[in-house]
């Protein structure tokens, strides 16, 4: 997990240069699957109940699953994430980015800020003793306390040797529920979050969930170990 951990976390930080007005959602994909057969490993999203390409991208009021395409041409100003899963060995690294394509709107990279920030208070309670709701309990917090809204239907997961595992991990919810937390736990943590109702639609592609009010919606993600002590992050 920590070597398909590395080779995620490289990916989405050269997506930093790549990512500009004018490229395709495709030639994200393609960038991705390239990098991730150059290392010896497997994009685990290409085939994934029937997923057909190696990569998650979700432009604007998409929110998670967006399937990419040649002819979704990103423009200036939109913001688009990126969600991968990487299997080296049979394990699963999981991280997810919300970029911005040229110059954004200040709301908008209020919102890529926010779900990262989100993330970073929830996993001050990613250490042995807490429990699992605390995690999502902070995160909510810091989205709400910002005025953006927390998605409910698809939350964070366990992973390992298959990409969702047991526990949930909603990024909402009051604290000091759910499992308590044991060195060696394995979590993708990603708050997903939006601007306006929280609601979403999925797309006629049984896919792309956007949301309702067509609001922006930004993802932040890593892969994190629970240890004796501060938790690890894999794919930084």
């Amino acid at each position: 997990m920590r070597e398909a951990g590395k080779v995620t976390g490289y990916i989405l930080n050269e997506l930093k240069e790549l990512i500009k007005p004018g490229i395709s959602t495709m030639d994200i994909d393609r960038f991705v699957e390239k990098t991730v057969k150059a290392h010896g490993m497997i994009a685990a999203e290409k085939g994934y109940c029937g997923y057909p390409a190696s990569v998650c991208t979700s432009v604007n009021e998409e929110v998670v699953h967006g399937i990419p395409s040649k002819k979704r041409i990103l423009r200036e100003g939109d913001i688009v994430s990126v969600d991968l899963v990487v299997e080296y060995k049979g394990y699963m690294a999981d991280a997810a980015r919300t970029y911005a394509v040229g110059k954004i709107s200040p709301e908008a990279e209020h919102l890529i800020k926010t779900a990262e920030d989100a993330f970073w208070k929830g996993i001050e309670f990613a250490k042995v003793g807490y429990r699992l709701s605390d995690i999502s309990h902070n995160i909510q917090t810091v989205v709400e306390g910002q005025g953006f809204g927390v998605i409910r239907d698809f939350v964070g997961h366990g992973i390992g040797s298959d990409m969702h595992e047991d526990p949930q991990i909603p990024n909402y919810g009051k604290p000091g529920k759910g499992p308590r937390l044991q060195a060696g736990m394995t979590l993708a943590i990603e708050p997903m979050i939006c601007q306006g109702s929280y609601e979403v639609d999925v797309l006629l592609d049984d896919w792309t969930a956007v949301t309702v009010d067509g609001g922006l919606a930004a993802h932040y993600e890593n892969t994190v170990v629970i240890t004796d002590g501060e938790p690890e992050l894999l794919t930084l």
